[in-house]
């Protein structure tokens, strides 16, 4: 016999001593309102005259909002400096620069000088003075 959506929501309530509140909580979280008998009709025997099907969308809702409710709401990533340049200087995508000529303005004209290094059968030696 497979599971349902109602057997789902009832084992994560007792898996996680969720009383009604808690659940009404949690879809609060992801803006899905929902009364405490609405709520209750979910967890009636099948046979019971009041037992209602629990849909996808609300269980869809609930587990949304189990995940806010453990780790908190997900803050988004800056852009990154490159974004941003990119966009104030409105330059074209890196695939067409080339082709066009483009090139982006560096910052530091002068460039760090890399040190002298001769590779020998996988060892690496620094050479002085050259």
């Amino acid at each position: 016999m497979a599971l349902t959506n109602n057997d789902i929501i009832k084992k994560l309530r007792v898996a996680l001593s969720f009383k009604d509140t808690d659940i009404i909580e949690i879809l609060k979280l992801v803006d899905y309102d929902i009364s405490k008998t609405e709520l209750s009709a979910f967890f009636r025997a099948e046979d019971h005259e009041k037992y209602m099907p629990l849909k996808d969308q609300i269980l869809r809702n609930f587990l949304n909002g189990l995940v806010i409710y453990k780790r908190g709401k997900m803050e988004r990533k800056p852009k990154s400096d490159a974004d941003t340049r990119a966009q104030e200087k409105s330059l074209p995508p890196k695939e067409f620069r080339k082709p066009l000529g483009v090139k982006p303005k560096k910052k530091d004209a002068t460039k760090a000088k890399k040190p002298n290094v001769t590779q020998i059968g996988g060892i690496r030696f620094k050479v002085k003075g050259k």
